[in-house]
This record gives structure tokens, sequence and C-alpha cells, in this order.
């Protein structure tokens, strides 16, 4: 019987190296999840000789100060400066819109034989709580001569007929748990506060009740949505109590798709993070679908309706990770993607329209892409597979051809962050309320987050559009239910 060879500890060692330096980039990442800056700014340390660059002294820079504005010019020659003082922009001025409460001060002293010469107006912006009051409706009631019945006036129509709530208390009870992330147990203590005790149990039964009534408005707005020939899509978590899981909460997800064209956005609640969500919202929807690189959505991606693409941002957010591991390769991924989001700046700034944007990705992004593309393959070659350089790397070069395709069209972003932004008062109301209770209530608040987000993206003061709504809903016209959606009642 032959001896066992001998342990190759060269092979060992160099094993257990490579499972330090993972373990050790796993520990760094999640020290950085935990109590690092969230911020990803990226400033390349020194100019590359063969980047553009601005041909600016350092020293005309420099020379500028906090108390003292320069106006600089320069050629490639020199640098002049022209000094200009910098002008405070003083003290904020209130709107004129806003009641005026006017309190005359006279002067304590005798005024006997004084000429008035004028006055000094000082403003101060003040606030008094919200008020409670009741409208008290008096039908006045007559009797037909002869007895022949009785006259009254009909009241008019109310959002929930058997709920002692008017419209403007429902919006606002909506409003402040929706779009200002206040629980309705504190909602309940500060009513307290002012005299009133409404029980939670009411405070949640008029917000169910709110949603079925307008319930038609978010299908109509989901209708809409999905029209349109561009989409971003994201899912976010959502905590949700399960009477079938007893001590323990269930995980469900918000899958949110924005049109940043037409400014809207949906969200559609689902019990898990399957790809069977986005199949069937998405099963006759035709266009471009930007994502990141959730592995869900490549089911979209032998559908000849769909063109799939990804997302620049995720790509970058990817080597900011890797910069302690390999700043050099990191660093110049992200200084050539910082020129493709400078390209996507001018055009947004001269306000370029989609074919001239599509001529300029053509002319000065796909150059860069191809480049990078190109390079970033050669340098897979020479990285460890799991460091952070490396999946950074093959990140991005198993979805190039997607991450590229932005510059097919002039409307296209470069990334996904429209969505991303529409997603982040779902994480404020996460912190505030921890988690819905239960799947029908998950399901009512992508109801409103929907219109409540809708309406932010247009710039509409949520509470008025939800009370306008609530006043004119009951005696709407189901079929002309589109009229009242936010960017059309404005």
């Amino acid at each position: 019987m032959q001896d066992a060879a001998p342990p190759d500890y060269k092979v060992l060692y160099e094993q257990s190296a490579l499972e330090v330096l993972y373990l050790k980039q796993q520990l760094l990442q999640l020290q950085k999840m935990v109590f690092g800056s969230r911020q990803e700014r990226f400033v390349p340390a020194d100019a590359n000789p063969n980047q553009l660059s601005l041909d600016m002294q350092a020293e005309a820079v420099a020379a500028c100060s906090v108390t003292e504005a320069q106006k600089i010019s320069y050629t490639k020659t020199n640098v002049t400066v022209e000094q200009k003082p910098l002008q405070h922009p003083g003290r904020m001025k209130l709107q004129e819109n806003l009641r005026r409460e006017v309190i005359i001060i006279e002067p304590a002293a005798d005024i006997t034989g004084c000429k008035r010469m004028g006055e000094e107006i000082t403003e101060v912006l003040e606030y008094q709580p919200g008020e409670l009051y009741v409208k008290q409706y008096r039908r006045i009631k007559y009797a037909k001569p002869g007895g022949e019945g009785v006259l009254i006036g009909e009241l008019p129509a109310r959002p929930l007929e058997k709920a002692m709530a008017g419209p403007g208390l429902l919006a606002q009870v909506v409003i402040d748990k929706y779009a200002d992330h206040l629980p309705l147990y504190r909602q309940m203590q500060r009513f307290e506060r002012n005299g009133i005790k409404l029980p939670y149990s009411t405070l949640a039964d008029w917000v169910s009740a709110t949603c079925m009534l307008i319930a038609p408005l978010y299908e109509a707005l989901k209708a809409e949505v999905l029209q349109s020939n561009y989409l971003h899509a994201d899912e976010t978590p959502i905590k949700v109590l399960d009477k079938d899981k007893k001590g323990e909460t269930h995980r469900g997800y918000y899958w949110v798709y924005h049109n940043s064209i037409q400014k809207l956005v949906l969200f559609d609640y689902r019990e898990g993070r399957s790809r069977e969500g986005p199949s069937e919202i998405l099963k006759n929807f035709t266009g471009y679908l930007q994502t990141d690189g959730y592995n869900a959505y490549d089911i979209f991606d032998g559908q000849n309706q769909i063109r799939h693409i990804h997302c620049m941002a995720h790509a970058r957010r990817m080597f900011n990770d890797a910069l302690d591991n390999d700043k050099s390769r990191a660093g110049y991924a992200m200084e050539q993607i910082q020129h493709l989001y400078a390209i996507e700046r001018r055009c947004g700034q001269e306000g370029l329209s989609y074919a001239q944007i599509k001529q300029a990705r053509q002319q000065e992004a796909v150059p860069v892409l191809t480049a990078l593309g190109k390079w970033m393959k050669e340098q897979y070659m020479q990285v460890l597979p799991k460091s952070a350089i490396g999946k950074a790397l093959a990140y991005s070069i198993e979805r190039w051809d997607k991450l590229c395709r932005y510059t097919e069209d002039g409307m296209l972003n470069i990334d996904n962050n429209p969505v991303e932004n529409s997603i982040r008062p779902v994480a404020i109301g996460r912190k505030n309320y921890l988690f819905a209770g239960s799947h029908e209530a998950a399901k009512r608040s992508a109801m409103l987050y929907s219109l409540i987000g809708t309406c932010k993206l247009h710039a509409i003061e949520p509470f008025a559009w939800l009370k306008n709504v609530l006043e004119k809903i009951p005696a709407h016209p189901i079929n002309r239910v589109k009229e009242l959606l936010p960017h059309y009642s404005h």
C-alpha cells in the first residue's frame, strides 16, 4: 500500500491567502455599510495627461476666498483675475400670499407734538396648529300645501357616507401617513392633544375606505403607466404581518415601475421577489425596460417586444466599492464613467432634443464605451475573480451590451436613478411604521405611494389634490375617472 502524497504546502498557502483577502474585503465592505458614508463622489487623485483637462493655473483658483469673489478669465497661455465684491443675498423674503397679522407698536414715550415720519416693518414667520372644526348642515324642512308632503334640501355627496370625517380630514390622515410618514398611532396621539379622541381602529378604517374609494384611480394610473414605451423598474422590501406566521413578519416586495418621460410611478405589491411579479404586470408591455442586474429581470431578454437595458450607476457603484482593493483599476474605470456622465450633464444643460442627444452619444459616448469595454476584458484576465475589482469587472463585462444600449435613443437614461428616487420615501416610511398590518394593507399602501408619488413628480401639493378628488369622486362618472389623476387635474 503506497503512502499518501505529501500536501502541496505552496498551493495550500496560496488558497489560504486568497481566502484571507476575500474575507478582508467582505469585512471592509460590511464596515462601510455600518459605519461609513454613503457618499460615492469620486475625484481622481492625479490628473491623467492623456485625458481632457481644463488649462487653468492652480494659483488663479487658489486666489479666490470666501469674502472676495473673483471673475477668472483664461486662455492657454495666461490667466487674468478681475476682482468683484461678493453680494450677500440678504434675508429671505416671505411670500406675499401669506396672511399678514398686522401689529401696530407705538413708542412708549410721550409723542405729544411729534410728527409721524414713517415706519419700520419687521416680519416674523409664525405658525399655529391646524384647526379641527365641525361642518354643521342644517336642512330646512317645508310642509307642502294641502298636506302633500315635505320638502327638504339634499345633503351634498360625501366620500364616506357613514363616517363623520369630511374630505379634508380624510386627506390629511392619508397624507400624514404616506407622504409625511407619520404612523396612525402618532396621529391618534396628536388628535388627543387637541381634545379629540379618535380610536386607532377608526383611523385605520378611514384609510381603508378611502383606498377603496380611489381604487379606480389606481387602475387608471396603472393602465397609463403600462402604455408607455419606456419604463424603469426596481423593487424594495416591506415587512408584513402574516396570520400564518406566528411571531415573525413576512418579507414582501413593492415592485416599482417609473415612466420618466411622462413622470408617472406605479407601485405593485407582491408577496415575493420572484419573476412572476414583473412577468405578470408587464405581459403586454412593449418598449425599453431599464433595471439593475437582478436576475429576475432576465426573463425579458428573450422577448422581442421588450428591449432590456441596464443601469450604469450600479456598475459604477461596484468600482467605487473596489477602490480599496485596486485603486488604479477601479479609479480608471470610474474616470471613464465620469466622462459618460459629463456628456449626459452637458446634453441636459443645453436642452438638447432626443435626436440631438442620440447624436451626441454616438459621437462622444460610444467611443468611450467601446474602449472601456475592451479595457475591462483585458484587465479581468489579470485580477483575482473573487476580489472586489474582479467582481466589479465581471459585473460590467457580463452586462456590457445592456449597459451601452442607452445610446440607442435620446429618450433613454444612462441609469436607473429616476425609479430609485421614487422608492426613497418608502425607506423613510419603513423606519417609522416598521411593517404593514396585512397583505391587503400593503396593497393599499402601494396604491397611495403610486398616486402621491405621481403628485410629487409633477410638483403637485398632494393634500390639495387628494381633498379635491375626495370631494368629486362620489359623483364622478366612472368612465371619466382618468380626469382625476394628478397630471390631468392641474
